[in-house]
């Protein structure tokens, strides 16, 4: 297949790259950075710095759209809310409208969202049929969804991928939290009752391929394993696979200050579970927390 990817350096984008190209697929980056994505892939994969230039996405099989400014990076002033709406909206819209003016578009179109279209859920499952929250995160889902499906027609399908927390050996939550809790000074954040939807890399990744060839699903998909924990539990048994005590409390209070809106992305949570995925027939790696994480700290310490 020819694929058209955005976000090809980001942490899930780059996984799946490795993963389509051992696949003898041909690969079309659009990254700012050609720099970046020629450290990462030498000349395996073919670089657009803009789609200003390009009329139409005929040729492509695929179009994959996982660019986005990450979401708890900074404080959501009114700036940054709109830094983050417009880094997913935009890009999304013009992809749309490119698929839309092609003679011959591509025959999926998969694109990112994430949990946060649920907004905070509380104690409940959450499936792809639940009601969202009208919170930011949810507002900014929602749109980024609206822009993608935009793309569909009797030609194109589209899927939506409202990703969890992805587990993996560089890079993402995995990467913050690592240091404090090998230090011995993790633990819960806020009361701990927080539900974390979360997923190994390799699950997510192939979860996207499974996607990408199954030519019956569209819609939206939670990308998440079936089994979300509690923050309290994720803590627990992160220290637990680091064999380090996990003592220490984040109260909520603190972290309003410090994160202030973006604080609900920590102290609210979604007990979202991939049902979708499952009944379509898609087989996790990854159900328990503990190898999860056991297989990618393992992979980070013999990386280095």
């Amino acid at each position: 297949m020819r694929i058209l990817i955005t976000g090809g350096t980001g942490l899930i984008g780059h996984h799946l790259i490795c993963q389509l190209l051992s696949l003898s697929h041909s690969i079309t980056i659009l990254s700012r950075s050609p720099q970046k994505v020629y450290s990462l892939f030498s000349d395996r994969v073919e670089c657009w710095t803009t789609l200003n230039n390009q009329h139409a996405l005929n040729g492509f099989d695929a179009v994959i759209n996982l660019a986005g400014e990450p979401i708890a990076n900074k404080r959501w002033t009114p700036k940054q809310k709109k830094k983050l709406c417009q880094s997913r909206w935009q890009l999304t819209e013009q992809l749309s409208k490119l698929i839309k003016a092609s003679e011959s578009p591509p025959s999926v179109f998969i694109s990112g969202s994430a949990v946060g279209y649920y907004g905070d859920q509380g104690q409940s499952v959450v499936t792809e049929n639940d009601l969202p929250q009208n919170e930011f995160a949810h507002q900014l889902c929602e749109r980024w969804e609206q822009l993608a499906l935009q793309a569909k027609s009797s030609k194109t399908r589209v899927c939506l991928l409202r990703t969890g927390i992805v587990l993996a050996p560089k890079g993402g939550a995995l990467q913050k939290m690592l240091p404090l809790f090998r230090l011995g000074l993790g633990g819960k954040i806020g009361n701990g009752k927080q539900y974390m939807p979360w997923i190994h890399i390799d699950d997510m990744v192939n979860g996207i391929y499974y996607l990408l060839v199954s030519s019956e699903l569209q819609g939206p998909f939670n990308m998440t394993s079936p089994y979300p924990v509690h923050n309290e539990l994720f803590s627990a048994t992160l220290a637990g696979v680091l064999h380090r005590p996990a003592f220490m409390c984040i109260p909520a209070c603190v972290l309003k200050i410090v994160m202030g809106e973006a604080a609900a992305l920590v102290l609210g949570g979604q007990q979202a579970i991939p049902q979708k995925l499952e009944a379509a027939g898609f087989g996790f790696r990854y159900f328990q927390l503990e190898e999860a994480l056991q297989d990618v700290i393992k992979a980070k310490d013999n990386a280095g």
